[in-house]
Parts: C-alpha cells; sequence; structure tokens
C-alpha cells in the first residue's frame, strides 16, 4: 500500500477537531478531568468537533470496565463527543500501513537487545537513560529482532505549545532510536497515536503536560510518514502534596457523580478559569454555557504542574 495512504488530511482550513484519549486503567480522577474538560471547552468554543478515543493499546494494563466507567462520568459532566469512539486495540491493520512505509523508507530497525541488557549498554556508554543504538547497524550473530526502533536523527525538534511555549528536543541526544513496535508484539503508544490524530483529522491536541516530552517524537514520526502536525497545548498536571501527579498508580481517587457540578467548577478554577460562585446552584447546562462563553487559553497557568489539595473527591 502506498505511503500516500496516509497524505496529509488536515489543513490550515480545516474546521477545529479535537479529542480526548483516556487509557482505560482506572475510572476518571481529577487529573484526567482536567484534560477532558480542557480539550472539551477549546473545541466547542470554536464550534469545533470533540472526539473521544480509547487509548487500549497496550491491552494487558487495560481494563473493559474502566471504560464504561470513563464513558459515564463525561456525559455525567456534561461532556459529550461526536462522532463514534474510536479503539486503539481495534486498529492495528492501520498501524501496520503506517510501520510498512516507515520500514521501506529504512526509517527503522529491528532491536534484539533484553531490557537487562539495554541497562548494562547505557550503563557501559555513558548515555543516560537514551538507548545507545547497539543494533542500528544490524542485529548481532545468533539473535533475533525483539522490538522495532525509529532512526532518530541529530535534528533538533521544536514547536510552540499553547500553554507552556517553545519547547525543544533533539531526539538523538536526549531521547536516543525509540520503540514503536514492542517486543510482544503490540504496537507502541507514540506510532499509534500519531496513527490515530492523523486519521481522524485532529487539529488540535489538548492534554496533561505529562506527554509534553513526547510531542517531539510523535511530530518527527508525522514528518516521516507525510502527515500533518496538529497544534499542541498541554495543561499544567495536577499533583498531590508530595508533588506526583495523580494517576491510578498514586491512589487518586475517582471523581464523583452523584453531584458533579462542585468538582467541575473546582476544575475550572484549577484551570485559571474563575468561574462565578452562583454557578454552583445552577445545573451542569447552564456552566457548561459559561464556559464556552468565557474560556480563555491564556488564563491556564503555564507551569508544568500544580497542586491539588482537595482529596475529598
Amino acid at each position: 500500500m502506498s505511503r500516500y495512504f496516509f497524505a496529509r488530511t488536515t489543513c490550515m482550513n480545516t474546521k477545529y477537531r479535537g479529542r480526548f484519549a483516556p487509557s482505560p486503567t482506572g475510572p476518571l480522577h481529577f487529573g484526567s478531568l482536567l484534560a477532558a474538560i480542557s480539550s472539551y471547552a477549546q473545541a466547542r468554543q470554536q464550534q469545533g468537533q470533540w472526539l473521544v478515543r480509547i487509548e487500549d493499546v497496550d491491552l494487558p494494563r487495560c481494563d473493559p470496565d474502566s471504560t464504561k466507567l470513563i464513558l459515564k462520568a463525561l456525559e455525567s459532566y456534561g461532556l459529550y463527543w461526536d462522532e463514534e469512539i474510536v479503539y486503539q486495540s481495534q486498529r492495528d491493520k492501520y498501524y501496520k500501513v503506517a510501520l510498512d512505509v516507515l520500514n521501506t523508507q529504512n526509517d527503522t530497525y529491528g532491536c534484539a537487545c533484553t531490557r537487562k541488557e539495554i541497562i548494562k549498554a547505557i550503563a557501559a556508554n555513558d548515555t543516560a537513560s537514551v538507548y545507545p543504538g547497539t543494533c542500528s547497524n544490524g542485529i548481532a550473530k545468533g539473535k533475533t529482532a525483539r522490538s522495532i526502533r525509529m532512526r532518530a536523527n541529530n535534528s533538533k525538534m521544536s514547536f510552540n505549545d499553547a500553554v507552556q511555549g517553545e519547547f525543544s528536543q533533539h531526539l538523538a541526544k536526549d531521547v536516543g532510536d525509540f520503540i514503536i513496535r514492542r517486543s510482544d508484539g503490540l504496537f507502541a503508544y507514540q506510532l499509534a497515536v500519531v496513527v490515530d490524530d492523523a486519521l481522524q483529522n485532529i487539529t488540535d491536541v489538548v492534554r496533561g503536560s505529562d506527554m509534553l516530552d513526547s510531542t517531539p517524537r510523535q511530530i518527527y514520526l508525522q514528518q516521516h510518514l507525510n502527515y500533518a502536525t496538529p497544534n499542541y497545548m498541554h495543561i499544567p498536571l495536577a499533583t498531590h502534596s508530595d508533588g506526583h501527579k495523580l494517576s491510578k498508580q498514586t491512589m487518586a481517587p475517582a471523581i464523583t457523580l452523584d453531584d458533579p457540578r462542585p468538582t467541575l467548577i473546582k476544575a475550572l478554577n484549577f484551570l485559571g478559569q474563575q468561574a462565578p460562585h452562583e454557578l454552583r446552584d445552577t445545573n451542569i447546562e447552564t456552566i457548561w454555557g459559561w464556559v464556552i462563553q468565557n474560556w480563555s487559553a491564556e488564563n491556564i497557568p503555564a507551569t508544568l504542574s500544580l497542586p491539588y489539595n482537595d482529596a475529598s473527591e
């Protein structure tokens, strides 16, 4: 199949298309709600579309029950999506086409290294956490490829984030050749998300700042696959008092669904929107009416993280 099956599908005149793409590893917590609210508000204020994509490409970590809980929570908070929900676990055929394009262009190579061997090689080469390219010129005799890596060239990748500002990364030095198909046969997130954003014509990506470091790799893949690059906005992460981000691993509690209004307003205030106190006594539809009319991305704090001190949610 030709590489032009994946030709650039977005342009400057394309109507705004945003997305929320949670991984179904647990119910929505306050941190993931922030990303949902931000992406939804941006899309609706621009009179654009807002899609939901379930990023379950890492099947061993995912739970079907979590998907149901996430979708129920979105609806409870007035976050209604356009179009059919996309599930990454059902899209291997698209990722394979993209991988074939990269293979044909000699952008990739098979890697036979185990995790233990990589750690040893990194220590021997004093390359911090960057893979030293052990298999870049061929696999050692008697070994078999376990994963597939994307070659990182010496160029510096830069982009202007709508909240965080200019961000640059030297891929070869800061990241190294990165995995796009894992040793267990699953496609890596970096490739899957790039393919999905392109095929869904996503023009704007709004997500947490924990993904900021991944964006240069994704832009790099977009360029090698002849995709358009979306606009990016990375919002601050909500953190516990110890500085760790709210997540399933840090025991972040699920957001309440009984009365979502107080939590929704807390989220808006966390994002710098200063919701009027009287909104607490209205309904979800009224709150969203105010949000869409008054939302300002410029008011989102330009920081990577902020503490969230209310553990009651």
